[in-house]
């Protein structure tokens, strides 16, 4: 049990039991789970099965993937709940990943100037990051969380078993941020993961501690809380390219990507030594698979840089490393010195 901000993160085999008993203080008048085909398939039988509350919970199934964080989606939703006459009372139950909890909490925020939602992660990414610090947003405009709000959940519910159906690319995926929150803020958590082969609870766990500890110190994004951001100014805008560009790629693979080019950026301002550097990019590339990047692509990946949301007067600004368990916020960083990343990246495939 981990408290947040008005909120509690429960964790482990026991969090039905925590469910049903936060469903009963509350008295809904109306349950709707937010699930995609996966989730539907393989988890949702348990949830109903724990929480008899929910037998009569109104289902909404949308398609798994980045793509379905649009505004015409919200459309069909908040159009959905009006149909079944979701009140101010009414409570949004995302059970899934990612995406699922970006858009339920989305959704849940500015529907009749918000309502409540809980957040039952079943990827590694979403009890990792996703469903903690209560960031909720859609893509917009071919750029990645353009729209949203920073809204807490009610509560989080992080059931380990669900972990045990999803394939390892997404378990991967996933691990990525608990590396990320390794290189920012616990050096001995580093070196615990530099050896580790599989998937280790423990870390996700440990990650989710930290998450939540930085989110409840700056929950408005306004300091510390950006050190999160390590990796994502160039990992965001990768992965709005490659995905309008139709090259399959999930949110921590961007991500890896990157956190190895500021990695390298942070060596070219002498935030990190070359031994810290060579060490993270080693590491980062024995753990996860490297997606090529088309270098004609590169002009678009800079291009969203600029336009990524944690820029002031159209600088470029990143969270850098300084030392690997510690960060540096708001480093302006230049195009060229983006394309020299990137292209770098691209000689690690070389």
């Amino acid at each position: 049990m981990i408290r947040s901000l008005g909120y509690t993160i429960y964790t482990g085999k026991t969090v039905f039991k925590d469910l049903n008993s936060f469903l009963k203080k509350q008295n809904y008048s109306g349950y709707f789970i937010l699930c995609d085909e996966n989730t539907l398939k393989h988890c949702l039988p348990t949830l109903i099965t724990q929480c008899k509350e929910l037998k009569n919970a109104e289902i909404f199934e949308i398609e798994s993937g980045e793509s379905s964080k649009s505004l015409q989606l919200c459309s069909q939703l908040w159009e959905a709940l009006l149909s079944y006459n979701a009140d101010k009372n009414a409570l949004i139950i995302n059970l899934g990943g990612g995406v699922i909890s970006d858009l339920g909490g989305f959704i849940a925020s500015v529907y009749k100037r918000g309502i409540d939602f809980i957040n039952i992660p079943t990827s590694v990414l979403a009890m990792a990051d996703a469903s903690v610090g209560g960031k909720t947003g859609i893509d917009f405009a071919g750029l990645k969380n353009t729209i949203g709000t920073i809204t807490q959940p009610k509560g989080v519910f992080v059931y380990p078993p669900f972990l045990e159906t999803l394939p390892a690319r997404h378990i991967a995926n996933g691990m990525a941020e608990v590396y990320k929150m390794a290189l920012i803020s616990d050096k001995v958590l580093w070196k615990k993961l530099k050896p580790e082969k599989n998937f280790n609870q423990a870390s996700v766990i440990k990650s989710i501690e930290h998450k939540n500890n930085i989110v409840k110190k700056d929950p408005y994004d306004k300091g510390v809380r950006k050190s999160l951001n390590f990796g994502h100014t160039i990992g965001h805008a990768i992965e709005s390219v490659l995905l309008a560009s139709g090259i399959d790629v999930l949110h921590g693979e961007a991500v890896v990507i990157g956190m190895i080019c500021e990695a390298k950026l942070s060596f070219d301002k002498k935030l990190i030594s070359k031994a810290e550097c060579s060490e993270i990019i080693q590491i980062l590339s024995q753990k996860f698979p490297l997606v090529p990047l088309p270098a004609l692509l590169f002009g678009e990946i800079i291009k969203a840089t600029i336009n990524d949301k944690k820029n002031n007067k159209l600088q470029i600004r990143c969270t850098l490393l300084n030392r690997i368990g510690k960060y540096k916020i708001d480093v302006t960083v230049s195009p060229d010195q983006i394309l020299d990343s990137l292209e770098y990246y691209n000689s690690l495939n070389a």
